[in-house]
């Protein structure tokens, strides 16, 4: 017999939930500051974030966190493009919340 493991609601659990709010609130200054340099491909790229950010389940978010720290790649890079702090602001806010998802993982059974 195959067992399901129920996966709460964000809400129950305050440090995945909390993590995820803050990075939300990263993202929306990097999407105005996208808006006001008048940088469409970062916008584009930026702009669905906050919102998943603040709205998706829990399996949703290790994607939407993927997503973001994709944003940073070797070649090609967010921070090339928009203002230092707020980049290195999103991304730390997307690695704690990576690392709580994780920990929720590793200590769920």
């Amino acid at each position: 017999m195959t067992t399901v493991r129920r996966i709460p609601p964000r809400h129950e659990l305050p440090e995945v939930d909390a993590a995820a709010l803050e990075a939300a609130r990263a993202a929306d200054a990097l999407v105005a500051a996208a808006r006001e340099m008048g940088n469409g491909r970062w916008l584009r790229y930026l702009a669905p974030l906050p919102g998943r950010l603040r709205d998706d389940a829990l399996p949703d978010l290790r994607t939407v966190a993927r997503l973001a720290r994709a944003a940073y790649g070797p070649k090609d890079s967010v921070g090339d493009d928009l203002p230092w702090e707020l980049t290195v602001a999103f991304r730390d806010r997307i690695d704690r919340l990576i690392k709580a998802i994780n920990r929720w993982e590793a200590n769920r059974d």
